[in-house]
């Protein structure tokens, strides 16, 4: 009978699991095309953590690792998919490649970065919850001379940064996409019938 109780148990709260887990995949997938909600999210959440640091005067190793972190995911939204060194190595072009020649660099091709925008701010969004949960467990309090790793992480951003602009500078790249040029009035009717009769209009004898 406790076999049954426990398996009732263990199912009731797998189905939990499994609804809620659902729950989140729904909200997540509707929140794809509210780019800037999520990031003043994102905003909240980091100052939250950063206030709660301040307050309470410690967890400062805990800082520098979300740091590391949320630089190694910015790093991975900058990058390319695919360097262009291996570029053309046979096999067929999908269009995600960076351009190499005068004529593709013309062509309009989207930036298909390593880290797209949306994983790029769900992992920031959740290693900074993680972060702050981690605030609660003075186990991850560990004593450290903060000014240190403060100005070892700002070297580390600095030789990154530098690195990833070289980078830039040498494959002629750019990690932003404005996407095509739009015409005043494109694909808009105009006259009587629109299309091609604008500006034709119809004349009864």
């Amino acid at each position: 009978m406790m076999e049954g109780i426990d398996e009732n148990e263990v199912s009731s709260a797998e189905r939990t699991a499994a609804n809620l887990k659902r729950a989140t995949q729904y909200w997540l997938d509707k929140s794809t095309i509210h780019v800037v909600p999520r990031w003043i999210g994102f905003g909240v959440l980091l100052m939250l953590f950063f206030l709660r640091v301040y307050l309470i005067q410690g967890y400062f190793i805990v800082a520098y690792g979300l740091g590391i972190y949320l630089l190694n995911n910015f790093i991975a939204f900058l990058s390319p998919l695919e360097e262009p060194h291996n570029n053309n190595m046979g096999g067929e072009d999908d269009g995600l490649s960076l351009p190499t020649t005068a004529k593709e660099e013309k062509e309009f091709r989207p930036f298909a970065r390593r880290l797209p925008e949306f994983k790029f701010w769900l992992a920031c969004a959740r290693g900074t919850f993680m972060s702050i949960m981690m605030t609660f467990f003075s186990v991850f309090d560990v004593p450290v001379f903060w000014p240190i790793l403060l100005m070892y992480f700002f070297v580390l951003f600095f030789m990154t940064m530098k690195r990833q602009i070289l980078h830039m500078w040498k494959h002629k790249y750019v990690p932003i996409t404005f996407g095509k040029t739009k015409y005043k009035n494109a694909g808009a009717e105009q006259g009587m019938y629109g299309g091609g009769a604008a500006g034709h209009g119809y004349k009864g004898k």
